[in-house]
């Protein structure tokens, strides 16, 4: 696991460049593909939430309210409760996010490579390390939250809604390419997930 806690915002990357294709699956069916773009589903769920939190800092960016008025507003959102638990704007969705994130890499990845012969090694160990970056970056949303709940200053709503958006950008990107890559080998593989 790569230290990434002493990298600034925006060297945070993953890189896309760097990106290695998964091979095809030659006995893929339709059937087979269309169970593995059920994790396209999975991940909609998660865009959507993030979407919520987007929703209240465009508010506040446009001046609807104030930074300070910030909790209210998370309060009032159905996320009422992720908040007061973690703390963070995040709250419990990152936090789903990360195990969703960690049963990847545990079960997920490891059964494709072992099935897959080792063919998608270059592309689970990409989607690892990227794991780490959106890991890196929920952690650092839910500090710049707190500190945000603590003093809501522009200062610090402006660090919490550039960590926020630094975040959604990466876990866009990120979903893009595991949807993509592995589609056809979790339909194969694991029949669904």
């Amino acid at each position: 696991m790569t230290d990434l806690s002493t990298q600034s915002l925006d060297d945070l990357s993953l890189d896309e460049a760097a990106r290695p294709k998964a091979p095809l699956v030659p006995a893929a069916t339709d059937r087979h593909r269309r169970q593995g773009r059920q994790l396209a589903a999975i991940h909609r769920q998660y865009l959507m939430e993030m979407a919520q939190i987007g929703a209240v800092l465009a508010r506040i960016e446009a001046g609807d309210t104030p930074p300070e008025h910030l909790k209210k507003i998370v309060l009032s959102l159905d996320m009422a409760e992720n908040f007061q638990a973690f703390g963070s704007l995040c709250g419990r969705e990152c936090q789903i996010l990360k195990f969703h994130h960690d049963i990847e890499s545990a079960d997920m990845f490891p059964r494709i490579e072992a099935s897959g012969g080792g063919k998608f090694r270059e592309v689970v160990a990409k989607l690892k390390s990227e794991h780490e970056v959106v890991h890196e970056l929920i952690i650092r949303l839910g500090r710049a939250a707190e500190v945000l709940a603590e003093v809501p200053s522009d200062a610090n709503f402006v660090q919490a809604a550039a960590t926020f958006r630094k975040l959604e950008e990466v876990v866009r990107s990120h979903f893009g390419y595991e949807e993509t890559e592995l589609a056809e080998a979790i339909g194969y593989y694991l029949g669904s997930i």
